[in-house]
């Protein structure tokens, strides 16, 4: 039997998803950089403004679950045609909101656009494309994963430093109608369409279990947790899970087939890939916050100070891809966590306000070198021990947890931050607000540290696995 399924254009088509779900992933953190100018435009807190990332990331996770039925509904055209049509709506009504609701509703509905993509960039790619090359185009699937929120920052600081954030918005829009022209009619179905029953009780599960973990997660950062909006949410989140699980077991068709995890190496891929997507995210909003705040520069020169790691991880990623084969993940992964671990300990230890910004810019080298050593490895490995049937199941379990993650980790980020804050503040007194941001910074990046131990230890577990055809 072939290992692959013969398409017209897989080049074509991997494009086209890979540039899709880049632009996505690059609105979840893009706006990080103009959070403070939409909070004077718009006279919001900065809790308030968070919502533009996390309630992003709250309806990818809600959504990704959702889409291993979406495959085996719709043809792969009429996914990926409707998911840019979607964006290119929500970006259109981001780019012309003039008040802060209509700016979060288009966020939310983009989201939508990417929350289709993703998961359907994982599972189509590794149904076109041969074995001997899966771990090239994965090197590529990485780099899109990990370089779409980390380079949010960076693209976003020199758009708004040229003219304002809308722009952010007009040029996601031109570029979802580009990859609609260009690749819209040549887009191949590669999906069984079976037309499963929709449980609906499975369906309500699930956006109960995410939605309420990720949003209790979320309100943690301006309420305290003993307060009913953040722990009510959370328990019901959980209870809601654990329900859901139960009931995917017992099911014949099951909305996630979470068996995928009774796969020891793929459970453990996709806890590395949590812990990955969670400590960029992480990244991603402290870093221009601590950029613009504590050391005072601009949007583009914070953006700026950010690239050299981006472009090392933009460079690394291929190589990874391309020695997978003959390196592994167990080498790749350990080396890449024991990077990360190093970076969050400078992070932890030596951040201040007096910190020369050489010292952070060799950090987050070191942080995204070993960034692009774990994300492609851990995931492909993980995705390496299913069978071809398997891979939708494995990639909507997968993909939903990264998003999680990716929730997860902007919400601890600001939550850790803004406690850090408190502590120095209630020691010292709030006479020197450089200090005492920079301190919440220091103290938020502890749960980075914690992170990379937890990839380390994990990365040791590591069996090298081959594919399954």
């Amino acid at each position: 039997m072939e290992s692959h399924l013969q398409v017209k254009n897989p080049k074509l088509m991997a494009a086209v998803l890979m540039v899709g779900t880049f632009i996505g992933l690059f609105g979840e953190t893009a706006l990080n950089m103009a959070l403070t100018n939409i909070m004077e435009q718009f006279s919001v807190s900065a809790g308030l403004a968070q919502w533009l990332t996390t309630g992003y990331l709250l309806v990818l996770a809600i959504l990704v679950p959702f889409s291993a039925y979406l495959v085996r509904w719709f043809t792969t055209r009429q996914l990926i045609v409707s998911a840019l049509i979607i964006a290119s709506i929500g970006a259109l009504v981001a780019a012309v909101s003039p008040n802060f609701t209509l700016l979060l509703v288009g966020r939310l509905i983009q989201a939508i656009g990417t929350g289709i993509f993703l998961p359907l960039m994982f599972s189509v790619v590794l149904i076109i494309f041969p074995i001997q090359k899966r771990g090239a185009v994965m090197g590529i699937v990485g780099l899109v994963l990990t370089a779409g929120p980390a380079l949010g920052p960076t693209i976003a600081g020199l758009i708004i430093s040229a003219s304002s954030w809308h722009y952010i918005f007009w040029i996601m829009l031109v570029l979802y109608i580009l990859l609609l022209i260009i690749g819209g009619a040549k887009m191949e179905n590669v999906s069984d369409i079976t037309k499963p029953k929709i449980d609906a009780f499975s369906l309500l599960l699930s956006t109960v279990a995410f939605g309420g973990i990720v949003f209790a997660l979320a309100t943690l950062a301006e309420t305290p947790f003993s307060d009913a909006i953040v722990w009510m949410p959370l328990a019901v989140g959980i209870i809601s899970l654990f329900l859901f699980a139960v009931r995917q077991f017992k099911m014949e068709q099951p909305m996630i087939n979470l068996r995928v995890f009774r796969f020891p190496m793929f459970a453990l891929g996709t806890l590395l890939m949590f812990a990955t997507l969670f400590v960029i995210l992480y990244v991603a909003i402290l870093i221009p916050l601590y950029l613009k705040s504590v050391l005072g520069y601009t949007a583009i020169v914070a953006g700026l100070l950010m690239l050299p790691g981006n472009i090392l991880n933009i460079i690394m990623s291929p190589i990874v891809g391309s020695n997978f084969d003959k390196v592994g993940a167990k080498i790749f992964t350990r080396i890449g966590f024991f990077m990360i671990t190093i970076a969050a300990i400078f992070l932890v230890f030596a951040l201040s306000a007096t910190t020369p910004v050489w010292q952070l810019v060799v950090a987050l080298c070191v942080f995204f070198v070993g960034v692009s050593m774990t994300i492609m490895p851990a995931q492909t490995n993980a995705m390496n021990t299913l069978t071809p049937k398997l891979y939708a199941d494995g990639s909507a379990a997968m993909n939903t947890l990264t998003q999680v993650a990716g929730a997860a980790g902007t919400a601890v980020a600001i939550t850790l931050f803004t406690s850090g804050q408190k502590n120095y503040i209630a020691e010292h007194g709030a006479a020197s607000p450089a200090d005492f941001l920079a301190y919440g910074v220091s103290h938020a990046f502890i749960a980075v540290l914690a992170v990379g131990v937890i990839g380390v230890i994990g990365s040791l577990f590591i069996k090298n696995s081959r594919p399954n055809h």
